[in-house]
């Protein structure tokens, strides 16, 4: 991933959705890259060693600035990998993301004893540890594959509601404060203020939908 990132000039994040072992270091990773300029995957890894590239495939996005690709390939990850971290500590990776050259890591840990060994790890062979947030829960999330999640999610919207969704987030519509009000949103996108409150509804509601399922009547 840091490979990739370094050679990706517009890289906007590199997510791992999934991995298995197979063995001697390498591993099968499904992977969600995020740029901000279109790029070719084949060119990209061609020169990274002990990389091969089953598939790779664009995922639609409402936005033209955003190009976003969902790849898996084989790799041989060499130490410290940081999933090997994770799991070394029989901690459970919810999310893996890379941005701006810095690991954001969500995980399950069984206690906090579990936890600290794995923090103290990650210092010592990466070097740089930051604690963001703690919770205490007795569901453990999913592990990974929020990539699949991501595809669910833009398959269900149209690409209207994707387009307001899209630039109200870029522009801290849903930010605490507001950094933008519904009527500069309508204004970028170039449509009336009420058609942008509609399609934002609308969106908001199909997300609800899929967790939720539709409202009863």
């Amino acid at each position: 991933m840091s490979k990739i990132d370094r050679r990706l000039r517009d890289a906007r994040s590199i997510e791992l959705d999934n991995a298995f072992y197979v063995e001697d270091g390498t591993w099968i990773e499904s992977l969600t890259i995020a740029s901000n300029a279109p790029f070719d995957v084949e060119s990209l890894l061609a020169d990274i060693s002990g990389v091969t590239v089953f598939y790779d495939e664009e995922i639609p996005t409402a936005s033209t600035d955003v190009q976003i690709r969902r790849v898996t390939i084989l790799a041989n990850e060499s130490y410290p990998f940081i999933l090997g971290l994770v799991l070394r500590q029989e901690t459970i990776p919810n999310r893996i993301v890379l941005q701006d050259g810095v690991f954001e890591v969500v995980a399950t840990a069984q206690d906090w004893d579990h936890f600290r060994e794995l923090a103290d790890e990650i210092q010592e062979t990466l070097g740089e540890f930051e604690l963001r947030s703690v919770t205490q829960d007795e569901a453990p999330g999913e592990p990974l594959d929020s990539g699949r999640l991501k595809e669910v999610l833009i398959s269900k919207l149209t690409d209207d509601q994707l387009a307001v969704l899209e630039t109200a987030f870029n522009h801290g519509y849903f930010h605490i404060p507001r950094e933008t009000s519904e009527t500069e949103l309508a204004e970028e996108l170039g449509i009336a203020q009420s058609t942008l409150s509609e399609r934002l509804r609308t969106a908001e509601r199909n997300l609800l939908e899929l967790i939720y399922g539709p409202r009863q009547e």
